[in-house]
């Protein structure tokens, strides 16, 4: 039964190369990862500014770290962590009519 952290949303900035395909490629090589999907924000002279969402069992914060920082990337932020045995997607409250 999974458990742990099955999700994570990081925003990250990294130079040009590696290529988003490649970056892909490098963090699904992780066994604890089942699926990535990387989405391209803003473009400058030398950097990508991309948001990074990874979904897994048991993913290791550290690991995904380690394998942003080889690539040349740095992590900005954690934007989003699920955990635990099933997904809890964010509610956003309504507020009431005075």
């Amino acid at each position: 039964m999974p458990h742990g952290i099955r999700r994570i949303v990081l925003d990250v900035l990294k130079p040009h190369s590696p290529r988003l395909t490649d970056l892909a490629l490098m963090l699904s090589r992780d066994e604890c990862v089942i699926g990535v999907n990387i989405s391209l924000k803003e473009v400058d002279q030398s950097t990508e500014s991309i948001t990074i969402t990874i979904e897994g069992d048991d993913l290791s914060y550290d690991s995904i770290k380690e394998i942003l920082e080889q690539a040349g990337a740095v992590i900005h932020s954690i934007d989003q962590v699920v955990a635990g045995r099933r997904f809890v997607e964010e509610v956003t409250l309504q507020p009431e009519n005075s």
